[in-house]
């Protein structure tokens, strides 16, 4: 049996699938850089993102 996520997703257009994957992917970066902020409230914001980055580009923590 499929979810309703699963029925939404098929009805969706590649160009409809892209943009709902950029969103995640978006998302994702700004609640990793969020938590990231409050375990190191020392860190800068270059730091943040230099985390974020690293973190995403090599797919770890």
């Amino acid at each position: 049996m499929k979810t309703e996520a699963q029925n939404v997703v098929q009805t969706m257009s590649p160009a409809q699938k892209l943009r709902a994957a950029e969103r995640l992917f978006h998302s994702a970066r700004q609640l990793k850089a969020a938590a990231l902020r409050a375990q190191h409230p020392d860190w800068t914001d270059e730091a943040i993102r230099q985390a974020v980055r690293q973190i995403f580009l090599y797919a770890r923590g």
